[in-house]
């Protein structure tokens, strides 16, 4: 029979995760991190999380679709996988997930720098800015370059 205080232990745990997934999507390294940052013990938590993931109120894929969704419009491909990686999503989702908007890329970049700058760079120091800003939001050389060239274009 399990001490009285251990079930209400565990009642705390389930409530205290339960709190954090009604507030957004997280993924299972990162709910898993926070619950044992206030205290919860690892193999407590482990069990739980198994249990979150079978009935599909976890999910690493639903939680890195929701992620790409709020921050594709300010970063691009390698900051997303980046940031993704740190919350402890698989390589496979991510690659899947990111797959899924590689045609919004040239656009999205073309939008972030649009905002940002507006105009074309007119001497090479003033592209040198251009191109660290779009690399600093995770846009891949390729990808910078077609921009920065299309505004050259529109310009010229």
């Amino acid at each position: 029979m399990p001490e009285p205080g251990a079930e209400a232990q565990a009642n705390k745990l389930r409530e205290r995760a339960l709190g954090l997934l009604a507030r957004r999507e997280h993924s299972r390294a990162e709910l898993s991190r926070k619950l044992e940052q206030v205290g919860y013990p690892a193999e407590d938590i482990r069990p739980l999380l198994d249990a979150f993931e079978a009935k599909k109120w976890l999910s690493d894929q639903r939680f890195a679709e929701s992620y790409v969704a709020d921050h594709r419009a300010r970063a691009g491909s390698v900051k997303l996988a980046y940031d993704l990686r740190q919350r402890g999503v698989s390589d496979a989702i991510i690659a899947s997930v990111l797959g899924e908007n590689r045609d919004t890329e040239l656009e999205r970049a073309r939008g972030v720098w649009q905002k940002k700058f507006g105009a074309a760079p007119v001497d090479a120091a003033e592209t040198a800015r251009h191109i660290r800003f779009l690399h600093s939001r995770g846009f891949t050389p390729d990808i910078i370059r077609r921009v920065i060239r299309q505004s050259d274009d529109a310009m010229g």
